[in-house]
C-alpha cells in the first residue's frame, strides 16, 4: 500500500492518450473514474464533461472521516486506543489506531498526506460520487453527505448484484473447494469461511495462532490464504494433517460470491473490506470482522456497532490492531456460529440483505437513484450542448 500514492501519480502519463480517445468519440455524456484518479479531473474539464468520482467504500467511513478532518479528532487522544466520541455523530466512538498513517499521526505530513488531500478536493469537485452502496443500508450517513448540492452521493448498489448469475456447465469439473462444501452440505454441516482480501500482511505467529483457534474450536472451516509460500505452507499442512476432513485450506483464487451463497456457508472471518462486506449482506452470512488496514476498521465498527451484522474478533490487549489469540478466536468463532449473539447478527444480516435484493430490483432505490443519475446526465449535456468531434 505504501507504493499507491506512485502508482496512481504514474497513471498521469495516460492522459495525452485519454484525451485522445475523448476528442475521437463522437458524443461523451459524463466520466466516471477511480476517484483516486485525481487527473482526470482536469481532463473532464478541459472537455466541459461532468466527472464522477467511484470509491470502492461507503458512505459512513466518509460522513465520520469528515468530521475527524473538520474536528481533528484524533491529534487529541493520549493513547491511540482511546476512545473519541465523533462529533455529529456521538454514539460512534472510534480511536487513532481505526487509521493508517498519516491520518493517525498528531501532526500529519508527507507524500502520502498530499495524495490524500488532492484526492480529497479532486472529488469534492467532481459533479457527483457513484456509491457501491444501498440508501436503506446507511440514509444518516448519505443524507448527511448530501447535505451539500456537490457532489452529490448517488448509491447505485450492492453491485455484486448488477451481474447475472453465471452460467454452470453440469459436465465441468468443480474445484475441490466446491466439491468439499457440497459435502458439507449433503452432511448437515455448517461451514466457516475464513479469508483475509489480497493484500493484508500477516506474521507466521499470527497465522499459526489462527490455525490453533480454528482447530480448537472445532468448526468445520473454509480458508482461503493469499500467499503460498514455504512458510505458510508448513502452517497450513500442518493445520490440514491435525484438523482432516473438517478443515479446508484453498491456496489459489476462489469465487468468493460463490462460497458466500453456498447452503453450508454460515460465517465469514473478513478483512471487512467494503467488497466483502456487501458480498456477505447480499448472501446473509454474518461476519466474523477482523480488519487489517485502510479503511477497513472503520468498515468494522459499521458492520458490528452500526448495522450490527457480525461480530468482532477479541484481541489479547483490547485494541484494534492487537493480537488475537488462539483463545480469543476460539472463543468468537464459537459465538458466531453457535452463540445468542450470533444468531441475533444471523437475524440482522438476513433482514438486510433482503433490502439489498429490494434496492437492485426494478423499482427499488438503487434502480431509481441510477435512472435519476442517467436522466440529470441527459439533461446537462443537453444545456450545455456537450458534443466532442
Amino acid at each position: 500500500m505504501s507504493l499507491f500514492p506512485s502508482f496512481a501519480a504514474a497513471t498521469k502519463l495516460m492522459q495525452p492518450h485519454f484525451e485522445q480517445a475523448l476528442h475521437k468519440l463522437s458524443c461523451v455524456t459524463a466520466i466516471v473514474s477511480d476517484g483516486f484518479l485525481s487527473w482526470t479531473l482536469e481532463s473532464a474539464n478541459k472537455f466541459g464533461i461532468p466527472r464522477l468520482s467511484f470509491f470502492g467504500t461507503n458512505n459512513y467511513t466518509g460522513a465520520v472521516g469528515h468530521q475527524v478532518y473538520l474536528n481533528r479528532l484524533l491529534s487529541g487522544p493520549k493513547s491511540d486506543d482511546d476512545l473519541i466520541t465523533v462529533t455529529g455523530f456521538p454514539w460512534i466512538k472510534i480511536t487513532r489506531n481505526d487509521y493508517d498513517e498519516p491520518l493517525n499521526q498528531r501532526v500529519p505530513s508527507g507524500p502520502h498526506l498530499d495524495f490524500i488531500m488532492e484526492t480529497g478536493i479532486t472529488t469534492a469537485n467532481s459533479y457527483g460520487l457513484i456509491s457501491n452502496s444501498f440508501y436503506e443500508l446507511e440514509p444518516l450517513f448519505v443524507d448527511y453527505l448530501n447535505r451539500d448540492p456537490k457532489p452529490k452521493v448517488w448509491c447505485v448498489g450492492p453491485l455484486c448484484l448488477a451481474d447475472p448469475p453465471p452460467k454452470v456447465d453440469p459436465g465441468a469439473n468443480q474445484p475441490k473447494w466446491m466439491e468439499w462444501l457440497d459435502q458439507k452440505l449433503a452432511q448437515e454441516c455448517s461451514v466457516l469461511y475464513v479469508a483475509f482480501g489480497s493484500q493484508a500482511e500477516i506474521s507466521r505467529q499470527q497465522l499459526e495462532a489462527i490455525a490453533k483457534g480454528l482447530e480448537e474450536s472445532e468448526v468445520n472451516f473454509l480458508w482461503v490464504v493469499r500467499k503460498n509460500d514455504e512458510e505458510t505452507s508448513v502452517v497450513m499442512k500442518d493445520l490440514e494433517e491435525r484438523v482432516g476432513e473438517r478443515g479446508m485450506v484453498v491456496r489459489e483464487w476462489v469465487e468468493q460470491m460463490e462460497i458466500l451463497k453456498h447452503g453450508s456457508v454460515k460465517g465469514f472471518v473478513s478483512h471487512c473490506g467494503w467488497n466483502s462486506v456487501l458480498e456477505s449482506i447480499c448472501w446473509k452470512v454474518p461476519i466474523l470482522a477482523w480488519p487489517m488496514m485502510a479503511e477497513q476498521h472503520l468498515n468494522a465498527r459499521m458492520v458490528v456497532e452500526e448495522i450490527k451484522v457480525g461480530l468482532r474478533v477479541e484481541t489479547c490487549d483490547g485494541s484494534v490492531r492487537g493480537f488475537v489469540k488462539p483463545d480469543g478466536l476460539k472463543k468468537m468463532v464459537k459465538e458466531l456460529m453457535e452463540g445468542e449473539n450470533g444468531k441475533e447478527v444471523r437475524k440482522k444480516v438476513e433482514e438486510i440483505g433482503e433490502g439489498a435484493k429490494k434496492a437492485m430490483a426494478e423499482g427499488g432505490s438503487s434502480w431509481r437513484t441510477l435512472n435519476e443519475l442517467i436522466e440529470e446526465l441527459q439533461r446537462v449535456r443537453n444545456s450545455n450542448g456537450v458534443i466532442i468531434n
